[in-house]
């Protein structure tokens, strides 16, 4: 079994965009991929979570949404808080074992973080503990926008610290009006020490999800699992 853990710079830069591209992109390469984001927050009138639907309408392994998404939450804020909000204390065990199973049936687990990589989960564990607990490559999405540099680079530190490996990173140009565009995605290539995956343009408010696929190069990821 093959995954990765797709983190961001921030939030609202593209992780799930980038997480069903991903999706798409290893469909096409004849995988089964099943989807995850252990946690989520913010649900509609339905109790539904947009990131968790887009997740699983992509994903061709089906599984009940207690695997894809086993800890979600009504309050759209920080993952702890709304955790504490409903009275719950999240456990990487529980993640973990959702992880597990949805491995059984896949070739490939793509997991979708939620927040910026060292969002808190509880008192002592935060989102970056996920990858290291179930020892998961690092795709990291860089909102390109003013401040993205130090963002990008002091993710990528956060990451190697903890051991694991950044096996590609995506721009994702969330600002129209960023000054330097180019300037700066030629500096984030010389400077972190992972693939380039892809760069996805400005999309306005247009869904992107399928063209989106077409723009990732998944060699290097699929070569870095390969050879693990």
């Amino acid at each position: 079994m093959k995954g990765c853990f797709v983190t961001g710079t921030d939030t609202g830069v593209g992780k799930t965009l980038v997480t069903v591209a991903l999706i798409e992109a290893l469909k096409r390469e004849g995988f089964h991929v099943a989807g995850m984001k252990p946690v989520a927050a913010g649900l509609d009138d339905k109790g539904e979570n947009e990131d968790v639907a887009h997740i699983q309408q992509a994903a061709n392994v089906s599984a009940p949404i207690d695997l894809v998404s086993p800890y979600r939450f009504q309050v759209f804020a920080a993952p702890h808080i709304a955790a504490s909000t409903a009275g719950v204390r999240m456990q990487i065990d529980v993640i973990a074992d959702a992880y597990s199973l949805l491995a059984r049936q896949s070739d490939w687990v793509v997991v979708e973080g939620a927040g910026g990589f060292m969002v808190p989960l509880n008192e002592n564990q935060g989102m970056d503990d996920i990858p290291v607990f179930l020892k998961l490559p690092v795709v990291l999405v860089v909102g390109m926008r003013l401040g993205c540099l130090n963002h990008a680079l002091l993710t990528a530190e956060a990451i190697r610290a903890r051991g694991l490996v950044l096996a590609g990173w995506v721009a994702n140009h969330i600002d129209p009006a960023m000054a330097a565009f180019d300037e700066n995605l030629e500096t984030l290539k010389s400077r972190l020490d992972g693939p380039c995956l892809g760069v996805i343009p400005w999309l306005g408010n247009q869904d992107g999800r399928s063209p989106v696929s077409m723009l990732l190069s998944i060699d290097e990821l699929v070569n870095h699992n390969t050879q693990k």
